[in-house]
């Protein structure tokens, strides 16, 4: 059973190959349903299954993949990549970057620069800060129920004198943690550039850090623009590029940013939607 299967995954892989991904991905299901334990086969299963946005299974079956003996260093750091966009995806954001912050102490690679670089991204958007009041209010009645439950538990009226109370420890507020995270983000993402100043997605996580996160569109520009020159088909690029030219009245030139964006291959990674880019595309040339 184990041998057809892994044929028939081979199989799948070729035409994956090819570009035959629906019928990659009947063929994959089959082989690994059937019995198929080959990790390169069920990372390509997943990589396709995430890419059309079943998030979920994928997920479930990078969990089971994990305890593959099989699973070279290479293929273990491609599926806690492929689980920390599936975390991202299904609203679980801290946990992927989380994942990938240990991963990338142990051994940064190009692909987790990126990776992390854009959940990073994500995560400190000016457009998703959370709400910092109701986070310390919690925490506060965390630390109050913890206090109460050690009180409880040692006991009313002990007749010993009390213990010197040590010096409290400092508490950091919601705020002052988010903006050392923040802190340690862009770091990172200054390090991807460094280790890789020809990485097209590096830089454009940079430029859209400065963009989102911090709001400066005049710093932001720059790195889109050499994020560009190294590769001119990068969906994201093109869309803020896109923007750029819009508020100088440069609509044509948007247009043709954006239906080269159309072409591209959207992932999970992108922040324009293919429905995003093709619907700015509709709006602006019934303006035409």
């Amino acid at each position: 059973m184990g041998l057809i299967a892994n044929l028939k995954a081979q199989r799948a892989y070729s035409l994956h190959g090819k570009g035959q991904t629906e019928e990659a991905r009947k063929l994959y299901k089959e082989a690994i349903d059937s019995g198929c334990d080959q990790p390169r086969y069920i990372l390509a299963y997943c990589l396709l299954i995430i890419r059309a946005g079943e998030y979920e299974e994928a997920k479930q079956r990078l969990i089971k993949l994990q305890k593959n003996p099989m699973l070279t260093p290479e293929q273990k750091s491609n599926l806690f990549v492929y689980y920390s966009v599936c975390a991202f995806r299904l609203g679980e954001i801290d946990k992927g970057i989380h994942l990938l912050e240990r991963q990338s102490a142990k051994q940064p690679t190009g692909q987790l620069y990126q990776t992390l670089g854009y959940l990073y991204v994500e995560k400190f958007d000016l457009n998703h800060l959370p709400d910092f009041e109701a986070l310390d209010r919690a925490e506060q009645e965390k630390r109050e129920a913890a206090a109460l439950a050690e009180a409880e538990e040692n006991g009313e009226g002990n007749a010993e004198a009390p213990p010197v109370a040590e010096e409290p420890p400092v508490i950091l507020s919601a705020r002052e943690k988010y903006d050392a995270h923040r802190e340690k983000a862009e770091a990172f993402l200054k390090e991807a550039i460094d280790y890789d100043d020809e990485d097209s997605v590096c830089l454009d996580n940079y430029a859209q850090f400065l963009y989102r996160c911090d709001g400066d569109e005049e710093a932001a520009r720059p790195w889109f623009e050499k994020a560009l020159a190294i590769k001119d088909t990068q969906i994201d690029t093109l869309w803020f590029l896109s923007r750029y030219d819009l508020k100088e009245g440069k609509r044509q030139q948007a247009i043709q940013r954006l239906e080269q964006a159309s072409k591209g291959r959207f992932s999970p990674l992108n922040f324009a939607t293919k429905e995003l880019v093709d619907s700015e595309l509709k709006t602006l040339k019934l303006k035409a």
